[in-house]
């Protein structure tokens, strides 16, 4: 890769090679890649600048931490920069042909366009009540079997909301045991995948013993959504669906859930250009990323911000105040976002310090030169948005837990790829919208509710970076009601 890159000049002349980490100088520090990945990047970044390589097991990557390059990658030279990178290879297997890995092309692109309506922010508020909804029931269980001050792990109640959430929006359907062995499975698949990232060996279609526990994760996953998806169908068709009978099967609908579900949206989408409608495999995928985009990084997400909020009592204080102030003790709806614009900045301060999607990549389909510097055909790109967020020359203290640097006065001026928590440009996960107004109306129904303590010795959570970010060991609070 270092004879592709050389001296030049501009974005379509020969340019300077760029900065290479030697590994060997990693060792030195007593750190690597596979050891501490976090450490590893910030260390290269800080020694290396703004754009450097270096090789995970062989494979070269080039990272970009400059909002300048990132748009460059993202917006002003997106038709050169596609998905068919390594970390969206190895999530494919799981994922297939959804929004979140397809590399990019014609498939994309329709999917895309049959999919935003169903994600504007109009649609997502019908689905606020359902947020609220579980979350209230959730804080019912906690008055009811949990003594004052008692210590849970709030990683593992945030999952169980957020698979809540994330039915009752697709399905209108309860959890029942099959969509909590599906996320076991998942939780299986993400540890092997997330493994496999640092120490890519043997290849996956190797069938070790990690290998074959993933794929009967991904068949249980599969089982699961195909369990909703033809028993749909079939209904809208009118006739018995197919014997299940081997696979878990989903709870019944809910008699009052709310209408229509977001599995309904994707099948009565019609595609502008030609009128056709989605096919039930791609359908399949689809519905199985948005089932692991809602359930995985919500819940690593409210963990993250109420492990934040019981270290800094402060700005608990603020957001408590606040939530009191605005609701005097009801329940919020959508329209009450605005009137909390507090706990919106804490949402977003969080995922600036830890974003669940903290990474992301491209490949080069031809060459470019970013900054000087050439990059060549089939690169991969590496943007890393854990590092980015704490770039000393865009964010002041960028270590510390701050939210009202997301203020509208402070935010004036900001690069807008400085901060993407969501990535960026035309692939932005279609998302957004919905794990924004869930994560705040979430968080402002808990907190007019109860406190959180760290717990005496624990002070300190470590985030593990698998494919997402996630709290190491769990996040246990001390849970205390107001």
């Amino acid at each position: 890769m270092a004879s592709e890159l050389r001296q030049g000049g501009d974005r379509t002349g020969r340019g300077r090679a760029v900065p290479a980490v030697r590994f060997t100088d990693r060792i030195r520090d007593g750190m690597s890649f596979r050891r501490d990945q976090l450490a590893f990047l910030q260390w290269a970044a800080r020694t290396h600048g703004d754009v450097l390589r270096f090789r995970i097991f062989g494979i070269p990557m080039i990272m970009l931490n400059h909002p300048d390059d990132i748009y460059r990658v993202l917006v002003e030279n997106r038709a050169n920069y596609d998905k068919d990178a390594l970390l969206y290879r190895l999530v494919r297997p799981v994922l297939r042909d959804g929004l979140i890995g397809t590399p990019g092309g014609e498939l994309w692109q329709r999917q895309r366009r049959l999919m935003q309506p169903s994600f504007r922010p109009a649609v997502v508020a019908r689905f606020a009540a359902t947020m609220t909804d579980e979350t209230t029931r959730m804080l019912d269980r906690w008055e009811r079997d949990r003594p004052r001050g008692a210590v849970i792990d709030v990683h593992r109640e945030f999952g169980e909301l957020a698979l809540r959430i994330v039915n009752r929006s697709l399905f209108s359907a309860r959890v029942g045991e099959a969509a909590r062995d599906f996320a076991d499975a998942f939780t299986e698949a993400n540890d092997i995948l997330g493994r496999f990232f640092t120490f890519p060996f043997p290849p996956l279609s190797v069938p070790t013993p990690a290998h074959r526990r993933l794929r009967r994760a991904i068949d249980r996953m599969d089982s699961f959504i195909a369990s909703f998806v033809h028993r749909r169908a079939a209904g809208r068709a009118g006739t018995p669906s197919a014997d299940h009978s081997s696979t878990p099967q989903p709870p019944e609908p809910n008699e009052a859930a709310e209408a229509p579900d977001l599995l309904g949206l994707l099948m009565d989408a019609v595609d502008e250009n030609d009128g056709s409608r989605m096919a039930a495999e791609q359908l399949h995928h689809e519905v199985l990323n948005l089932v692991v985009g809602a359930y995985e990084t919500t819940t690593n997400a409210l963990s993250w911000i109420f492990w934040l909020l019981a270290g800094h009592p402060e700005e608990a204080r603020r957001l408590t105040e606040e939530a009191d102030l605005a609701l005097g003790g009801r329940v919020p709806g959508f329209e009450d976002m605005a009137r909390t614009p507090y706990a919106r900045w804490v949402v977003e301060e969080t995922l600036r310090l830890y974003s669940p999607a903290w990474q992301f990549m491209r490949r080069a389909k031809g060459p470019d030169t970013i900054r000087g510097y050439d990059v060549p055909a089939h690169a991969n790109i590496y943007l890393n948005s854990y590092v980015l967020h704490r770039h000393p020359d865009l964010w002041d203290d960028p270590d510390s837990f701050r939210p009202e640097r997301f203020a509208p006065g402070r935010s004036e001026g900001r690069h807008r790829h400085a901060y993407m928590p969501f990535g960026g440009g035309e692939r932005i996960c279609i998302g957004q919208h919905f794990a924004l107004t869930e994560l705040h109306l979430v968080l402002v129904t808990i907190v007019q509710r109860f406190r959180f303590t760290l717990p005496s010795g624990r002070s300190r959570v470590r985030p593990r970076p698998l494919i997402t970010l996630h709290p190491d060991g769990g996040v246990p609070l001390e849970v205390w009601p107001r």
